[in-house]
């Protein structure tokens, strides 16, 4: 069953929420509403910040004032998460502190709900801790694996949220790209912009985008694939994947900006998701110290390693 918000809503930013992501605040005001309807408002401009346009993409401050306007939304909350979701989450927790998860997320696992999915890791893990104020500090891929991390209170939120605007936080993923590098360390500075094709969103290498920076370092060559390390300098959407199709060496099954020949061969050798995972990321608790957090390499990527090694 759906009802209407009742009339324009202007909200002031508090403190704990300063840094986070526009469409992130807007998804926890608005629980139940579906991601692509948030999307839609921002982008339509319906909703403002400071009166003005802003994107999903947007980081807040405290104190600015946000123009929610009337959504629908639904009465119930997201659908209920199966408990066989809830168990293995369970497992794949491999940080809990001071108000701080880190989650190793699987594989064609949405982190939210939202167009067609009735849940994502975050509403799992608002079941599992019901007593926190769980927050989505930054998001990966459906298709990618990996560590993800979650504000499990206001405070960690602000304080995270700080790290990833001052550049303190530290994303170190592990990628199959098909095609070789032509050095052991690469530093990609290219701005990536956003365009649709065939009503779709694509990302790509764009003058006109924003900058980004991913340094890729060759961990091993098998033959004219590159097993390689990748560091986010700053995190745009899509950034890694795009900037590996830039060197002419996308990622290994990644249906979106591999070209399509050779995702049908990836297919027919058995390859059924996207060669990207979320190794390692480094940042701040709230005393201070610096917290290396890790998730091994899927037992299905490291079988393709040893695959295509033979």
């Amino acid at each position: 069953m759906n009802k209407v918000t009742s009339g324009v809503n202007h909200v002031e930013v508090s403190r704990e929420r300063d840094g986070q992501r526009l469409d992130n605040f807007l998804a926890a005001r608005l629980k139940g509403l579906p991601r692509s309807v948030i999307y839609r408002i921002i982008r339509t401009g319906q909703v403002r910040v400071n009166g003005g346009r802003a994107k999903p993409a947007t980081r807040l401050e405290s104190g600015d004032i946000i123009r929610i306007p009337p959504a629908s939304i639904r009465e119930n909350k997201p659908g209920d998460v199966p408990p066989a979701v809830l168990q293995l989450l369970t497992q794949c927790i491999r940080y809990e502190a001071q108000g701080v998860m880190v989650i190793d997320k699987p594989a064609g696992m949405a982190v939210h709900g939202g167009s067609g999915l009735t849940w994502g890791v975050i509403d799992a893990v608002r079941k599992l801790r019901p007593g926190s104020n769980v927050d989505l500090v930054h998001r990966l891929d459906r298709e990618t694996s990996g560590c993800l991390l979650l504000a499990l209170n206001g405070q960690s939120l602000k304080d995270l949220n700080s790290q990833i605007k001052n550049n303190l936080v530290e994303k170190s993923y592990l990628c199959l790209m098909d095609g070789k590098l032509s050095q052991e360390k690469l530093e990609v500075i290219e701005p990536v912009g956003e365009y649709e094709r065939a009503g779709q969103r694509f990302m790509r290498v764009d003058p006109a985008g924003k900058p980004a920076h991913t340094t890729f370092r060759l961990l091993q060559q098998y033959g004219p694939y590159s097993f390689t390390q990748a560091q986010l300098h700053t995190g745009r959407t899509h950034q890694i994947r795009v900037h590996a199709a830039h060197l002419n060496a996308p990622l290994v099954g990644d249906k979106r900006y591999a070209p399509a020949a050779r995702q049908k061969y990836w297919k027919g050798k058995g390859v059924r998701r996207m060669f990207l995972h979320a190794h390692q990321i480094r940042f701040f608790t709230g005393d201070g110290e610096q917290q290396v957090v890790s998730a091994p390499l899927p037992t299905e990527m490291s079988d393709l390693l040893e695959k295509i090694s033979s």
